[in-house]
């Protein structure tokens, strides 16, 4: 592409992205923080300060405080549709589309959506009003961010099957921690305001223990200071400033689903807190050929290569007998400055050290100044 193509493709991409609409997420260490009320309140200090504003989906989950704030704000009525012969209600998006307010409130971002809807979820209603051009004011907890699927159910217990992608919260322009401590926020849970009183005590031997509040709040304080962050980055490097030299993360994965993922997730971290791009290496070697490994497996590999592609990954699938040689010539190709591999017990490690050029390939990094990390 010629220099003068590249200055026209940068216009394009600047006129594109004043088209789109602003996007502000509140974020959570957990349910019954705050973030519907603040919302809420938000939206009312706008609608006096003469912004159309306008609810497009809230969930107050019965709470009396919450639910009076909605008094007095323009809403747009739900979708309502029938799923196994119950009435259900979804986010409008057309209707948000057709009404186009200056700035809509769409609540719950990692809702799944009922069967039939445009979207299969709810953060891509909110990427589609967004292109619109309408500014989209929304909420998240941690839990509920892809790449810390597996530190969640670490610290809980419990899989979170609702998930965004990373790249959703990363496309925010604004992201607001809704912080609390630990003693605050069992405090809201004994006082009825998170849950319904029969659902307390099992909360509190559950989710809501303190050594989880703990944990949960400072992955979502470290998740908004690593957003702040990115964003200045990205405004040093839109302006011509100089800037570091770029991180590049590459994860090397086999067949091996669980251990895959795992590397999927925490190499697409690294590459979110670095803001850097990554790329996602798959060595097939013989003993992997789709004619040798089980349907499982293969179904498992073609779920972990759209886990990649969903938290902002690049895919290389590469056939050859040569796992190590394979690993460095992409890394060089690619400029690639981290490579994450799994620990020991993974067959790609297996294969690794039982080749004669392992050796070779630690120097050959050492050489090239990319580090090598091994993840648990």
């Amino acid at each position: 592409m010629t220099e003068k193509e590249n200055h026209v493709r940068h216009f394009l991409e600047l006129i594109q992205q004043s088209r789109k609409g602003k996007f502000k997420v509140y974020i959570g260490m957990s349910a019954g923080v705050g973030k519907t009320f603040r919302m809420l309140q938000e939206a009312h200090t706008l609608l006096r300060n003469g912004i159309d504003v306008k609810i497009g989906y809230i969930e107050t989950h019965n709470r009396r405080e919450t639910h009076e704030l909605l008094e007095g704000l323009p809403v747009i009525p739900r979708r309502k549709l029938f799923y196994k012969g119950k009435e259900l209600e979804e986010l409008d998006i057309q209707a948000v589309i057709s009404l186009r307010p200056e700035i809509v409130i769409i609540d719950e971002l990692a809702h799944s959506n009922i069967e039939g809807s445009k979207n299969d979820k709810r953060w891509q209603d909110v990427m589609d009003i967004l292109d619109a051009g309408i500014n989209v004011i929304s909420a998240v907890n941690i839990q509920h961010i892809e790449s810390l699927n597996e530190e969640i159910k670490d610290i809980t217990g419990v899989e979170v099957k609702e998930r965004i992608p990373d790249s959703v919260l990363a496309a925010a322009d604004e992201v607001v921690n809704i912080d609390l401590t630990a003693d605050e926020l069992i405090t809201r849970l004994k006082e009825g305001k998170i849950y319904a009183p029969e659902k307390v005590q099992t909360a509190l031997g559950n989710f809501f223990t303190p050594n989880n509040i703990l944990q949960l709040r400072e992955l979502a304080l470290k998740e908004v200071a690593s957003q702040v962050v990115r964003k200045v980055e990205t405004q040093i490097s839109s302006r011509g400033l100089s800037a570091l030299k770029p991180n590049r993360f590459m994860a090397c994965i086999s067949s091996n689903a669980v251990t895959a993922r795992n590397v999927i997730r925490k190499t697409a971290r690294l590459a979110s807190y670095y803001n850097s791009p990554w790329i996602l290496l798959y060595v097939q070697t013989p003993k992997e050929n789709t004619d040798k490994i089980t349907l499982v497996k293969q179904r498992h590999l073609i779920n972990n290569f759209k886990l990649a592609t969903e938290l902002g990954g690049e895919i290389v699938r590469v056939e050859s007998p040569h796992v190590s040689k394979v690993i460095m010539e992409v890394a060089e190709q690619r400029q690639v400055t981290t490579i994450c591999i799994g620990k020991p017990h993974m067959n790609l490690f297996r294969v690794i050290l039982a080749t004669n050029i392992f050796n070779q390939l630690l120097k050959k990094l050492s050489v090239s100044e990319i580090d090598l990390v091994i993840l648990s």
